[in-house]
């Protein structure tokens, strides 16, 4: 088991992580901007879903697996970056009148099934678990697997924190902002489009 000094440090080292902007946040910010509070709120929770994923994956070994092959970690990238693009270039070609439509009406499960995609086919995370979390992980304090579902749920917990305040800020500037529908369009759909751009780029001078 974890011990409570590792777990602090843990605790500590990854306040610092989720607490600088990165691509999930920019990711529900653009959210909040363009459809308002809640559809920010569940794109946060669906990120964090997905990073429930993550954990799985590394706790079994498979984010090893795919950091290690060229071909899985290409797979994982591209699915990534083209579902980001795609999401851009919707955002950005859509009428005015179905954007307008879709800052209200779109269902939250889709907003939150998306959230969950972006996070799980972000190749940057998977590098994440495993650059970051077997560091804190000793061989002699138990099962490595429980170690990392430990360390991960910890890190999933304080980046759901740091989601939310991030959610609820881009939510209110959106409201304020509502009514101003084709420039809002325009950003969400131009940071989609920069999140695809530099997912096809993550990892690409990385040691084979």
């Amino acid at each position: 088991m974890v011990s409570p000094s590792t777990l602090l440090v843990f605790s500590l080292a990854a306040m610092v992580l989720v607490i600088v902007p990165g691509p999930n946040h920019l990711y529900i910010t653009a959210r909040g901007i363009a459809q308002g509070r809640a559809a920010a709120v569940a794109s946060a929770v669906g990120v964090e879903t997905g990073t429930l994923v993550h954990i799985a994956a590394a706790a079994a070994g498979l984010s090893y697996l795919i950091a290690r092959s060229a071909a899985a970690f290409t797979a994982v990238k591209w699915a990534g970056a083209a579902y980001l693009v795609y999401l851009g270039v919707r955002t950005l070609i859509g009428k005015q009148e179905a954007s307008t439509r879709e800052a209200v009406g779109q269902p939250l499960r889709r907003v939150f099934l998306e959230g969950v995609v972006v996070n799980v086919l972000n190749p940057k995370v998977i590098l994440f678990f495993l650059a970051f979390l077997p560091q804190f992980v000793r061989p002699e304090a138990g099962s490595p697997a429980l170690q990392i579902v430990v360390l991960g749920v910890t890190l999933l917990l304080l980046g759901l924190v740091g989601d939310m305040v991030y959610a609820v800020g881009a939510g209110t500037l959106g409201r304020r902002l509502r009514g101003r529908q084709r420039p809002l369009r325009y950003i969400s759909g131009c940071v989609y489009l920069g999140l695809g751009v530099a997912t096809a780029l993550a990892g690409s001078g990385r040691s084979r």
